[in-house]
């Protein structure tokens, strides 16, 4: 308290309440491989970019020639991307120490993944588990160019050890596509796309990804992380490399095979789904699978004002009232179901939530419900603030 020398009122501001919980970004992805200028210095470190001028001057050069590489962060940019990490391996590999991806678990802000012309087993197992490991991003991931029939992206075949299949031959096209193992944190698509080479005339055939994380970022930033990035046209495509049917799509949707397809109105994506079994997961739907996992990092992150306060009842009602305060907002942005702020979220915050033995432990819990906007159903998460120790977990 402030010594008061004179006679008189005096009047100073107390903050009776912790401050609002803030949405987390969702639309900054990062791209991990090979970029066509390669500097010793910069190897397996993150460098953010924030256009397409400044990511060519600094990874392609004056007078350079692009990979596929380049030319998919030219279609992330292209289609509405407006940041993102670069993570450049040179000749290495992603998978191995994986010191690409491992490099960027120290960025937070990172809600995007990709390796932009891998479709190995391997690549797409180091993505989905690194983003698996993070809970705070999503992979996009390329699917084979083409293939002989349906069964070729729907059926899971136990994928080789890294110790039984070399570097070389997971490289190598002709070892087959194998399709990645189920998860809610990746999505796939197909096929292939046709762009114009950016290094002189003609066309080059690349993956989808850099296209898609664009779209991802662009349709986050204009409607909002809860709208599915589908039937927009792609900008910058010419064609693809196989025209996918409606009856082929019809047999890829159910195992979350994204399909982008040409229409008259352009070329668009066709499908919103992750890798997660359909019957088994209720995050089977990306747009899904990313709301909860912005609203969840935003609330982690808002509520650890919390870390050393008493747990009492007092801290019950103030984190009962940030984070229904926040989850109103969330619902009148249109990213939950209900006709009420009653049928969308609920937060239970309370003596019975957080018993003798998790006080004792010094653990604050904060159980949530949400109805996400498709499908709606409740999708229950818990988040537990350590006072001890400083740490939370999701």
């Amino acid at each position: 308290m402030p010594t008061y020398l004179t006679p008189g009122v005096y009047v100073h501001e107390v903050r009776s309440s912790p401050g609002a919980i803030e949405g987390v970004g969702t639309s900054t992805a990062a791209f991990v491989g090979k970029t066509p200028l390669s500097v010793a210095e910069d190897l397996n470190v993150p460098i953010a970019v924030n256009n397409w001028s400044e990511f060519r001057t600094r990874f392609v050069g004056e007078g350079g020639t692009h990979n596929d590489f380049s030319t998919a962060v030219y279609g992330f940019f292209d289609n509405g991307g407006s940041r993102c990490y670069i993570v450049n391996v040179g000749d290495g590999e992603i998978t191995g120490p994986r010191q690409g991806l491992e490099a960027l678990e120290a960025i937070d802000e990172v809600a995007i993944v990709a390796a932009p012309g891998r479709t190995d087993a391997e690549s797409h197992e180091a993505l989905i588990s690194h983003c698996e490991k993070m809970h705070d991003r999503v992979a996009c991931l390329d699917g084979p160019a083409d293939w002989d029939d349906a069964t070729t992206l729907t059926e899971r075949k136990r994928a080789p050890s890294s110790k039984a299949k070399t570097k070389a031959a997971a490289a190598d096209a002709s070892a087959g596509f194998q399709r990645p193992r189920a998860s809610s944190y990746a999505a796939m698509y197909v096929p292939h796309l046709e762009v114009a080479n950016l290094s002189g005339p003609g066309r080059v055939t690349i993956g989808p990804s850099g296209h898609m994380a664009g779209l991802w970022a662009h349709t986050d930033a204009t409607r909002g992380v809860h709208k599915a990035a589908a039937n927009v046209a792609l900008r910058g495509v010419l064609d693809l490399s196989r025209h996918i049917t409606k009856e082929e799509q019809g047999a890829l949707n159910p195992f979350g095979v994204n399909a982008i397809r040409s229409f008259r109105t352009g070329i668009k994506p066709w499908g919103a789904r992750t890798l997660a079994d359909a019957t088994e997961s209720e995050y089977r739907y990306l747009p899904v699978r990313r709301s909860i996992t912005a609203i969840a990092e935003s609330v982690e992150e808002g509520t650890t004002w919390v870390v050393f306060e008493p747990n009492d009842a007092l801290l019950h009602a103030n984190i009962r009232a940030q984070v229904s305060a926040y989850l109103r907002r969330v619902w009148r942005s249109g990213a939950l179901a209900g006709a009420s702020a009653e049928e969308a979220f609920f937060v239970k915050c309370d003596a019975e939530t957080n018993p003798p033995e998790a006080v004792d432990a010094g653990e604050v819990r904060c159980l949530i419900g949400l109805a996400p906007v498709k499908p709606a159903e409740f999708v229950i998460f818990e988040i537990t603030q350590s006072r001890d120790s400083g740490e939370s977990a999701a």
